[in-house]
């Protein structure tokens, strides 16, 4: 795995990453808030580790902001902070474990694979339902109400992406880096006329739209009115 490493204590940092490194994993290390954001925007990790104390921007900030900007990639959370109410922050700020310093690090390396393993079996899962719309990824078909609608990749590759995320609003630079693959804005049209052909096969002839265009923020497909 591809493990994050947000932890400004330069011993502790090292000690983490090399302990993860020996067990077969890949790590980066960030010293503060700030780079741990641009590091974990930047970059496709299959977990965080954040400490929960950092200069510049602190663990929960930064958690939430990850989490704002629609990244789901699982984080444990490290802190000297071991009261309920200090787990509790951590994990309702986004935090998807939470482990109390001093640890073990064969506790840690146990806790960070199991996060792993969870991420895989949600991104290999064969089939998103939206209200009516189905989505097969093995078969790469799509239904609605039972009806085949028939997508170009790029569009099949988009609607994947956003039944992955429904309920959330998609924005144009998460579109962009996971659907185009693009770590910039061309600043062309592109996402515009892909949503607008794939609202068109997905959404034209039904009673009740399913994409929806959030002003200013991005998009949304969900099965509700909202």
């Amino acid at each position: 795995m591809k493990i994050l490493i947000v932890e400004d204590d330069a011993e502790a940092a090292a000690y983490l990453g090399r302990g993860l490194s020996e067990a077969g994993h890949s790590t980066d290390i960030a010293e503060d808030g700030e780079v741990g954001h641009t590091f974990a925007t930047s970059n496709d990790y299959d977990v965080l580790i954040i400490d929960r104390m950092l200069p510049k921007k602190d663990g929960l900030t930064l958690i939430n902001e990850l989490r704002n900007v629609g990244k789901q990639v699982p984080i444990l959370v490290l802190s000297a902070l071991s009261q309920v109410d200090d787990r509790v922050k951590g994990l309702r700020a986004g935090g998807d474990d939470y482990l109390t310093k001093p640890y073990a690090f064969t506790e840690l390396l146990a806790r960070v694979e199991a996060l792993g393993r969870r991420q895989q079996a949600a991104e290999f899962e064969a089939i998103y339902r939206v209200g009516d719309l189905v989505l097969d990824r093995l078969s790469h078909t799509v239904t609605r109400s039972e009806e085949k609608v028939l997508l170009q990749p790029r569009e099949f590759r988009l609607l994947e992406y956003l039944m992955r995320h429904a309920g959330q609003v998609v924005t144009r630079t998460m579109l962009l880096e996971n659907v185009w693959d693009y770590h910039f804005d061309p600043q062309t049209n592109v996402i515009d006329v892909h949503i607008s052909r794939l609202r068109g096969k997905i959404d034209r002839g039904f009673e009740r739209p399913l994409l929806h265009t959030v002003r200013g923020a991005g998009y949304v497909i969900r099965a509700d009115a909202g």
